[in-house]
């Protein structure tokens, strides 16, 4: 996930990330991560001057390599619900082959650990700001009723995939691609202007 960062901050955000899972963030100090990573305090220093700061970009590099991976493809000229589904098939995917990831933004997108403007950023530069977008073109076709915001379907849809997500990484639901097919057409279907209408 942090191919975009040298080695020695590859190697922070890794460990951070597997520490924080395994032990929750309170219980990962700067010596630990040090300890655990091989890179010596004074270097991680060098790049994060808090572990705050490495929270902070931890959560900016998994978003940001989240909206990589969701976003491939999606700005094409193929018609809305294609582009649409396709980009939350990815976000299932991604979520479930990169599973501390997920946990991560999960546990953290709203804690006061990370930074206002990191979140606003985020959004923008991640996987939300392009399908707030769609939606808000979807709207505008005539394709998704307007009772709702685009940001607040995006947010509804998301948190239906989410709790799917955190089913199939607990063991209690076993993920196809039928169900994922199934889950996208209910997403689609639950604003849709026509119901089965693309």
């Amino acid at each position: 996930m942090f191919e975009s960062y040298n080695k020695v901050q590859q190697a922070v955000l890794e460990t951070t990330l597997h520490l924080i899972i395994e032990k929750e963030l309170q219980a990962t100090s700067m010596s630990l991560i040090a300890k655990k990573s091989g890179v010596s305090t004074g270097s991680i220093y060098h790049y994060f001057d808090s572990k705050e700061a490495i929270i902070n970009e931890l959560y900016r590099g998994i978003v940001k390599f989240n909206g990589r991976q969701v976003l491939d493809g999606f700005f094409s000229d193929e018609p809305i619900r294609v582009r649409l589904e396709r980009a939350w098939e990815k976000l299932i995917r991604v979520s479930l082959a990169y599973p501390q990831g997920f946990q991560f933004i999960e546990q953290y997108s709203f804690s006061p650990y990370i930074r206002s403007e990191v979140k606003v950023e985020s959004y923008d530069s991640g996987w939300c700001g392009p399908l707030e977008k769609l939606y808000a073109e979807a709207i505008e076709a005539k394709l998704f009723r307007d009772h709702l915001e685009p940001h607040a379907m995006v947010q509804m849809h998301y948190g239906s995939l989410v709790y799917v997500v955190k089913a199939a990484l607990t063991g209690q639901l076993t993920i196809t691609d039928e169900l994922i097919a199934q889950l996208i057409r209910s997403c689609w279907d639950s604003v849709a202007l026509q119901q089965g209408k693309a």
